[in-house]
């Protein structure tokens, strides 16, 4: 008995319908899991952007405590190493975003508090900007 070889071809590949099926199937999960894709990225930005603004506020803190006047601007901090580099802002992706927030009067400086230079919003509603 002599088999057919296009009998056994026929047997061992997959149908339309059935590869049809199977990538309904996977369209179906990516449909269920973009979104939550997308809002942990844009959690873990917020979450980036509170730590780098809370290093640096830390930095500027120990800066002044080491040399009783604020820093000039962000790049001192830098070149007298109290930062390896100037920190990136993780929603506009940019280290030169950044909006400085001026001494108050009667002290020297120029830099007292830092914010992000993004106009967007967060989840919660808040502008990034007054983080």
């Amino acid at each position: 008995m002599r088999k057919d070889p296009l009998a056994l071809l026929r047997l061992a590949g997959f149908t339309l319908i059935e590869l049809l099926v199977v990538l309904a199937i996977v369209a179906t999960l990516l449909l269920l899991v973009a979104p939550r894709y997308t809002g942990q990225i844009e959690a873990s930005k917020e979450a980036a952007l509170r730590d780098n603004l809370r290093v640096v506020r830390q930095v500027i803190d120990n800066f002044y405590g080491d040399k009783g006047r604020y820093p000039e601007s962000l790049q001192e901090l830098v070149d007298l190493q109290y930062l390896r580099a100037l920190p990136v802002d993780p929603i506009s992706e940019s280290t030169t975003d950044w909006r400085l927030v001026d001494v108050p009067a009667g002290q020297e400086g120029r830099v007292y508090d830092i914010h992000s230079g993004s106009t967007a919003r967060s989840s919660s509603g808040e502008a990034y900007s007054e983080w």
